[in-house]
């Protein structure tokens, strides 16, 4: 469970701190004190287009690709590639086993289980694309990724969903949706359909391609300010081609539309290098230290932190008229007797994001790095 601290400093820092950031904002939007308080950019938008929290979930896929290309190398240099379909297989399916859960603490109502998540988009998503990256060539790769996009966008734009027809992007009558309902067993996220779902996996392994690309250019050996500059040019060039597609196929987060790839791995490229610009090149690293605290142990925060959301809302305490759950009764008497609704909302947030970084930071300090 322990790395020597020889592992971290090997590690790229603005990637840990990116990383960190995200893991943060992902924790930050997924707890506010209520959720009928809660300020749009920290909301996701309702179906079509994009807010800042609808950025987080595929930024952290782009990290996955982005981890894969310097890991991969790694260790196909110490180990057989037989070992490292092993350790694929095994971390995927401990990353969905997590995923699981989530979904299924405190009750374990087995018959309510929700099969798909987080967790197991980047269960899935890992596995394929560790495939994709072992068994094909760069340029194969490539053509990998532009045929998802282009397959997906055909699927979802020719396939007819009975009921609707075809190219029906509605939350009732798209494609993806209609499968889900069909194909998952157990609970559904937005009862007849899951914005995690089966279908639109398949264009999220592209997010992680895109960040495996990215690792690419990272390892490339280039002067550090060219790697810079390629970064932010190709960033560009994505977020404009996401923009222009999004003109035909809308940017859409629930659909994981094609064109929102595009758009959130530019968006994600723009971000790394600015924290791969101002901490691996200009080494201003002090003010990262906060993130890259989170960023050494993503997951485990992750899971930690849901299930304690979860056990704060299934634990009641007395209350007048009716019992209330300790989470209500936690930002009823600390937060929402004192601030507006919306900043009371968000101080909770806030609290609980800081206090979950104190609890990581105190295995960061121990050199506790929890491997999965």
């Amino acid at each position: 469970m322990a790395t020597p601290e020889t592992a971290l400093s090997q590690r790229l820092v603005s990637l840990d701190a990116f990383r960190g950031l995200t893991i943060a904002a992902m924790i930050l939007v997924n707890n506010p004190g209520s959720w009928g308080a809660v300020y749009p950019p920290l909301a996701h938008a309702e179906w079509h287009g994009w807010t800042p929290t609808d950025l987080i979930f595929p930024f952290f896929l782009f990290i996955v690709g982005v981890s894969m290309s310097f890991s991969f190398a790694k260790r196909l240099e110490a180990s057989d590639r037989s070992h490292l379909y092993r350790q694929v297989f095994r971390r995927s399916a401990i990353i969905y086993g997590l995923g699981l859960l989530l979904s299924a603490f405190p009750d374990f109502d087995i018959g309510n289980l929700r099969y798909v998540g987080v967790l197991p988009r980047i269960a899935l998503v890992y596995l394929a694309t560790s495939l994709i990256v072992l068994n094909l060539s760069r340029r194969a790769q490539v053509w990998v990724f532009a045929g998802i996009l282009l397959v997906y966008w055909g699927l979802m734009k020719l396939v007819p969903v009975p009921g609707f027809g075809a190219g029906v992007l509605t939350p009732e009558g798209n494609l993806a949706g209609w499968i889900d309902s069909v194909v998952l067993p157990g609970r559904l996220y937005q009862g007849t359909w899951d914005p995690e779902g089966l279908l639109s996996t398949l264009p999220a392994i592209a997010t992680a391609l895109s960040g495996v690309f990215t690792g690419y250019w990272l390892r490339s050996g280039r002067d550090r300010l060219e790697i810079v500059r390629g970064m932010f040019a190709a960033g560009g060039v994505a977020i404009a081609l996401g923009l222009v597609w999004g003109l035909w196929f809308p940017i859409n987060k629930n659909l994981w539309t094609s064109s929102y790839v595009l758009f959130t791995s530019g968006a994600a490229l723009v971000c790394l290098a600015v924290c791969y610009w101002l901490i691996d090149v200009r080494g201003y690293r002090k003010w990262a230290q906060p993130a890259v605290v989170f960023g050494v142990n993503a997951i485990a925060v992750f899971v930690l932190s849901g299930l304690v959301t979860r056990l704060l809302i299934r634990i009641h305490v007395p209350a007048d008229p009716d019992p209330i759950t300790l989470k209500q009764w936690i930002f009823e008497t600390f937060f929402a007797s004192w601030a507006s609704p919306m900043n009371a909302s968000l101080a909770y947030a806030v609290t609980y994001l800081l206090f979950w970084w104190a609890m990581i930071a105190l295995l960061y300090r121990r050199k506790i790095f929890i491997k999965i």
